[in-house]
């Protein structure tokens, strides 16, 4: 009787220390939505646009460190294709991915991965290496030089991004303002879905209205990328 007990007790304790809790469950339903999840698609779009907003950043800081990283091992005595490696392989998995995946010698190919959102320094990495490679120098000095430029381009893009960011607050809002005309315009009684979308006149106004809208978004968009570019 004791034995069973004790083994009871045995199995009790293993289901215990195995068995995620409650508080893990509800976590990863949070995380991990379910299949049959009606927002599944939603989400996902999301997480998508956000991927997509987020990877020029992403490639921007990489290239600095990787331009850091390289600039070290070579001081540390290692050739410009294994410091090369040696750099890339710390740096955000993504991007560390793509970089140890392109052929060698990188110099020769890193033009194709330059032309990405954001990779643009990749260009200027490959010239440096291009240059060391064919009149000597101090490659190591040459890209740590690099690496501060860019880190003060992407400081600037940076501040800029901060500056813009009540002119683009204020576009979202005057975007929104005709839907609010229209609840008030309706609040007053004066009927404005029936006239802008069952008479001639009002379908003109609707359709110029919304062209006007979507013209300015777009024009103060690509005014803000503009600025935050570097010249």
């Amino acid at each position: 009787m004791i034995i069973a007990l004790a083994v009871l007790c045995s199995a009790a304790a293993v289901w215990m220390l195995l068995t995620p809790s409650p508080a893990a469950h509800r976590l990863d339903r949070l995380v991990t939505p379910p299949p049959d999840d009606p927002l599944r698609f939603l989400r996902a779009r999301a997480a998508a646009l956000r991927e997509r907003r987020t990877r020029p950043q992403r490639w921007r800081t990489s290239v600095i460190e990787l331009c850091d990283a390289m600039a070290a091992e070579l001081s540390a005595g290692r050739t410009p294709d294994k410091a090369f490696t040696a750099a890339a392989a710390v740096l955000d998995p993504q991007v560390s991915e793509e970089l140890l995946r392109i052929p060698r010698p990188p110099p020769d190919h890193l033009d194709e991965l330059a032309a990405r959102p954001g990779a643009e320094g990749l260009r200027l990495l490959a010239a440096c290496w291009r240059i060391g490679a064919e009149r000597g120098g101090t490659l190591a000095t040459v890209l740590d030089g690099l690496a501060g430029a860019l880190r003060a381009e992407e400081a600037q893009r940076q501040d800029v991004s901060v500056q813009l960011a009540g002119p683009r607050a204020t576009a979202r809002l005057l975007a929104v303002l005709p839907l609010l005309g229209l609840a008030m315009a309706a609040a007053l009684g004066a009927h404005p879905i029936p006239f802008l979308c069952g008479t001639l006149p009002g379908l003109a106004c609707l359709i110029v209205g919304m062209a006007l809208n979507f013209l300015g978004l777009y024009w103060t968009r690509h005014l803000a990328k503009n600025a935050e570019s570097p010249h």
